[in-house]
């Protein structure tokens, strides 16, 4: 009789545990995904479980899983570190990286990625991207149109698939995120081998046109502040067989229509071009700062675009991030910093983590002169190394990037308040604080009238520029 009694109060516990399972929401943690998450385009599972709301824990914690250094809300110079930074997520990497290089397969096999790029899965992925920016503590994002939407057969139907997803896309933003900025992917398809708006074949300039209209639109909805405009392999391998001086005619017209479209749709939003070198071409406009401001002047663009600067391409084309950001800044042209860095070893984008403390430094004191980036921001275009392979990577990865540049923010706060760095340059230059200086600086002093002075003034002391104590001040802030 007793074990009747079991078994009745078994079933009926059982019976209860059915009823509560087929109650609660459908909810598939990633690591567990069925058939049944599979075929919903509205599935709602928890894509990152376990993985809690990165806070900010101070500079002690053992937690890989929190911010020593990037505390949103702490005022630095007057200004909230997360204004400082303005930190964004790059969907392409994030979501996007398979880990494949030339030499090797994709190592990268998310859980909740089902192998296909359909439709279902690219709404899939927008989830994943909302949960990692929430838990992330961020409110932007960044995306190429293709990477968030499968290519269709047609332009119509890509067109058609990009709005189905970025709808989904607006409804995840709610009020409190929105796009840094968004652009068009015109490199990964063979159609665009001969380059976008610099391809020999009109009919290839054409499409590019149009696929840009429709990411500037879906940029302009999502309520984006800046829209990027790729370089480097919309550029040139040789010369032997490329109208160079045509192609860039052809280049700045494309740019030029870009411009007058933004203002015929309302959008407010800057736009940006990117210095890109060695990818893959070694001939072209966009080599480097200097190269893409001369390219913007010459066809009377200059007052339509800013540049979105990476301190990878800073690599490649032979120059430090530091002097790509102040040759942007002192043009007028500094609109955003895509936060990576590569390897001055390796002749090609190895987009890493920014983890240099010095070099971070070094970024945020530009960005300090600058005032600020907004409208831009910092993005991360750097994905996991091939051998990260665990979705908390995705976490860490970023956690040590932001860190790195809110300990470069604090780095430079320092060397600002001591002053003792800017004593040193002003002193450098004290000679030109004078009644002399102040004519050469106003463009009065003319060949004849500095003939007279250094006569007058006979051998010049030329004093030390104390290089090693500059050295010594900058490395007592780390």
């Amino acid at each position: 009789m007793m074990a009747t009694k079991s078994v009745l109060l078994l079933l009926l516990c059982l019976n209860v545990v059915l009823f509560l399972v087929n109650a609660a929401p459908s909810t598939c943690p990633a690591d567990n995904l069925g058939s049944k998450c599979d075929e919903s385009d509205d599935w709602k599972g928890e894509f990152f479980p376990g993985i809690p709301k990165i806070k900010y824990e101070g500079p002690t914690t053992n937690n890989p899983l929190a911010f020593k250094w990037y505390n949103p809300e702490e005022k630095i110079l007057g200004k909230k570190m997360k204004d400082w930074m303005r930190f964004s997520v790059a969907f392409w990497h994030t979501f996007r990286g398979t880990g494949g290089d030339p030499f090797g397969a994709p190592t990268k096999f998310w859980p909740w990625e089902d192998g296909t790029n359909s439709l279902a899965m690219a709404k899939r992925r927008m989830r994943a991207n909302f949960e990692f920016i929430e838990k992330l503590g961020v409110d932007l994002w960044c995306f190429h149109d293709r990477d968030i939407a499968p290519e269709g057969k047609t332009l119509e139907e890509s067109n058609k698939n990009l709005d189905e997803v970025v709808a989904l896309a607006k409804e995840l933003q709610g009020t409190k995120i929105h796009p840094l900025w968004g652009t068009a992917q015109l490199f990964v398809h063979p159609r665009f081998m001969h380059g976008a708006a610099t391809s020999s074949e009109l009919g290839v300039y054409a499409y590019s046109a149009a696929q840009v209209k429709k990411a500037m639109e879906v940029t302009h909805y999502l309520g984006g502040e800046n829209y990027v405009f790729w370089g480097g392999r919309e550029g040139y391998q040789t010369l032997l067989n490329t109208d160079m001086g045509r192609e860039l005619d052809h280049l700045a017209r494309f740019l030029e229509a870009a411009a007058t479209y933004k203002k015929k749709i309302g959008f407010n939003g800057t736009l940006l071009i990117e210095p890109k070198p060695q990818e893959p071409t070694k001939h072209q406009y966009d080599w480097d700062a200097a190269t893409t401001a001369n390219f913007l002047r010459k066809y009377g663009l200059i007052d339509e675009f800013k540049l979105n600067i990476e301190c990878n391409h800073a690599t490649l084309s032979g120059h430090s991030c530091h002097h790509e950001l102040e040759t942007a800044r002192l043009n007028g042209l500094l609109g955003n910093i895509d936060a990576n860095t590569g390897d001055p070893q390796v002749g090609w984008d190895t987009d890493q983590f920014l983890t240099d403390v010095a070099e971070s430094t070094m970024v945020m004191l530009s960005v300090i002169r600058n005032g600020g980036l907004a409208p831009g921001g910092f993005n991360f275009d750097a994905k996991l190394r091939r051998e990260s392979t665990d979705v908390e990577d995705l976490f860490i990865a970023h956690i040590t990037g932001m860190d790195a540049l809110a300990r470069g923010l604090r780095n430079a706060a320092k060397l600002i308040e001591d002053g003792s760095l800017a004593e040193l340059v002003r002193k450098r230059y004290q000679s030109f604080d004078t009644e002399v200086g102040a004519k050469i600086e106003a463009g009065k002093a003319d060949f004849e009238y500095l003939e007279k002075k250094a006569m007058e003034w006979g051998e010049p002391k030329v004093p030390s520029a104390k290089q090693e104590l500059a050295e010594m001040i900058f490395q007592s802030a780390m």
